[in-house]
Order: structure tokens, then C-alpha cells, then sequence
């Protein structure tokens, strides 16, 4: 379980095709410094399990081909910036909200709009999560916790919007995120817990 509150700005070091796999290098630190074999760590909102630490603050870390189907990883490369964060511990503050590193869908940026002290980012939404995202409601973004500010499109909600304030821009991956970037959504785990249970309800 994680936050959603980035702890370190990582790099993809090396990057091995497997038949249908991938094994990820990531430098990190911060996040390394108190790693070990089978720990988790959230890469750009992806729960991933370290396979070892090396020595110069990297980690290894094996991606099944699902994973790279369902999230934004496979088109990272050798030179990717991505947004780090360790498992969070239950004696710690819950300073985002309950983030599974579950990745339910990818979207895209699809505008900026620079303000003075913060930006607004507008994202594709898929429609297979459009309804468990709602205005003030929180979602995940490459694994940053976040607040909907606004929800729209023609035909329902076919995007939503973030508005960042300079404290993310400069400390995660979505400050440099062009028009076109894919990236990693997840939703709020509760609302589609109240959906099942509604469901198996009637």
C-alpha cells in the first residue's frame, strides 16, 4: 500500500526485454537506502517488487508482460525520469490517500495551462474508469496522488483535470510531461469496493 506522495525523482538505468517480461533498472537512492529482496516499491504509480539493491543506489525489478499491457512502463526507456515511493508503513503519516500501485488504466495529457503559481493538466480518461472519478475526488497519476478538479467532454466525461502546484512540478515527472505523454491512472480502490457491493446487493 503507498500514499501517492512521491518520495524521489528516479531514472531507468538499463532495461532488458525478456520473452514476456522486462527487467527494469531504476536508480534510487532514497528509496534503495533502506531496501531489500521482496520489498515494493511504486514506479510512476506501479507496485513493483525489488529483486535485489545494488551498490551504487539501483534496483532491479521484474515487469510480466501484463503489466506492460495495462500500464505506461513499456514505453519507458534507458533515460526515463519516473516518480519513486517505498511501501508505505503503518506507523506513517497518510499524507495522499490509499494507493494500491494497481494501475485500472492509462490516459494521456492532452493540454497545460500555465498559471502564475500553478498549472492546470488536462487528461484523457478512459471510459472504462470515467465513473469512479469525481470532481474533488482523488485519483493517482503516474503515482502522485492527486485532486479532480474539474471533469468534462462532449460526449460525458472524457477528461479531467489536475492542478499543480509548484511542489509537484518541480518534484515529479508530471512537471515535464508533454501534450501526448501517456501516463498511469489509478482510481479510488473504495469507490469501486461500494460498486461491487452495490452490485451484489441487488
Amino acid at each position: 500500500m503507498f500514499t501517492g506522495i512521491v518520495e524521489e525523482l528516479g531514472e531507468i538505468v538499463a532495461k532488458e526485454e525478456l520473452v514476456d517480461a522486462a527487467r527494469f533498472t531504476v536508480r534510487g537512492p532514497l528509496v534503495t537506502s533502506d531496501a531489500g529482496h521482496g520489498d515494493s516499491i511504486a514506479v510512476n504509480g506501479v507496485c513493483l517488487t525489488v529483486v535485489d539493491v545494488l551498490a551504487d543506489g539501483s534496483f532491479t525489478a521484474d515487469v510480466m508482460q501484463e503489466t506492460l499491457n495495462r500500464s505506461s512502463l513499456a514505453k519507458l526507456d534507458v533515460g526515463s525520469r519516473v516518480n519513486l515511493e517505498r511501501a508505505a508503513a503503518l506507523n506513517s503519516r497518510l499524507g495522499g490517500h490509499l494507493v494500491q500501485g494497481h494501475v485500472d488504466g492509462t490516459g494521456h495529457v492532452i493540454s497545460r495551462s500555465p498559471s502564475e503559481n500553478w498549472e492546470v493538466v488536462r487528461i484523457a480518461l478512459p471510459d472504462s474508469i470515467s465513473r469512479y472519478v469525481v470532481e474533488k475526488g482523488s485519483i493517482t497519476v503516474d503515482g502522485v496522488s492527486l485532486t479532480v478538479s474539474a471533469l468534462g467532454g462532449d460526449r460525458g466525461f472524457e477528461y479531467f483535470e489536475i492542478s499543480l502546484i509548484p511542489t509537484t512540478l518541480e518534484l515529479t515527472t508530471l512537471g515535464t510531461a508533454v501534450v501526448g505523454t501517456p501516463v498511469n491512472l489509478e482510481v479510488d480502490v473504495i469507490a469501486k469496493y461500494v460498486e461491487r457491493l452495490h452490485s451484489a446487493g441487488r
